[in-house]
């Protein structure tokens, strides 16, 4: 498929200076709009993300900040509007209510939609012990994430989050151009595919920012690698919920920062 009909990309024409010399030409851009999220008909927050494979992102997201899973999303209606996309999920149970209601949020930003100290900082439950990882297996998981991320590949500007095998082979991989938007989207399709969060490990391309360690834990993730670095609130946390963080991955070089010993020798 042309990257310009890939659906998250748009063709703007631009003028590229190189050398002095000016060369008008299309550039492919990814996009971002605003996601309304609703809740039982209320409204809870405004995201900016890629407007593609949204059920996913609605599935994680009322997982990762609302708690609801399995069958307690009855069902999530994703509807094109002319301003943006509106995300209507429907619980079984009615949701925790809050004092005010959520701020809009950013497309990197992960607290933009919280307005207390406890809903930013929440200390996630503890993770299964999941299976042992030999380092090469992360080798061989950011080897084949680099060539298949079609958006970014187009656009230069997209996250990508990625589940593997113990074995490092990637089972499922989901782009946004906000970093916790694309972890959202992939726990939301293991939801829907079945897969076990204790039987591998979640590959990031971004930094390890402390909302990515907590959304990772509240899915049951073991094991989260990034290719940038983590902060330290992330490290405390994974820390707490038992959760090994791997930083700065690379082909010949990975820092690891919390439970180790979860990454068997090869």
């Amino acid at each position: 498929m042309p990257a310009d009909r890939i659906e998250g990309v748009a063709r703007r024409t631009v003028v590229d200076v190189t050398g002095g010399v000016s060369t008008p030409r299309q550039d492919l851009l990814a996009e971002e709009v605003p996601l309304a999220i609703h809740g039982n008909g209320e409204p809870l927050a405004v995201m900016m993300g890629s407007p593609c494979d949204l059920e996913d992102f609605a599935r994680g997201f009322a997982l990762t900040e609302l708690g609801v899973s399995g069958d307690g999303l009855v069902s999530a209606t994703v509807q094109a509007l002319l301003e943006g996309i509106r995300i209507d999920l429907e619980t079984r149970e009615p949701l925790a209510a809050r004092p005010e209601r959520w701020l809009p949020g950013r497309s990197s930003c992960g607290i933009c939609g919280n307005r207390s100290l406890e809903d930013v900082v929440r200390q996630p439950a503890a993770v299964g012990q999941g299976s042992a990882i030999a380092p090469s297996a992360l080798v061989v998981a950011l080897t084949e994430l680099e060539a298949r991320q079609p958006l970014n590949a187009a656009t230069g500007a997209i996250h990508a989050a990625a589940w593997a095998t113990p074995e490092g082979t990637l089972v499922l991989i989901r782009e946004d151009v906000g970093r916790h938007n694309a972890l959202d989207k992939l726990i939301g399709a293991m939801l829907h595919e079945g897969i076990d969060a204790a039987s591998g490990f979640v590959l990031v391309t971004s930094r390890a920012s402390y909302e990515m360690v907590a959304k990772a834990a509240t899915a049951g993730m073991p094991l989260l690698a990034a290719i940038s670095a983590p902060t330290a609130l992330a490290v405390d946390l994974a820390e707490g919920c038992g959760m090994t963080l791997v930083g700065f991955l690379r082909r010949s070089r990975h820092v690891v920062y919390s439970h180790a010993g979860r990454l068997a020798a090869d």
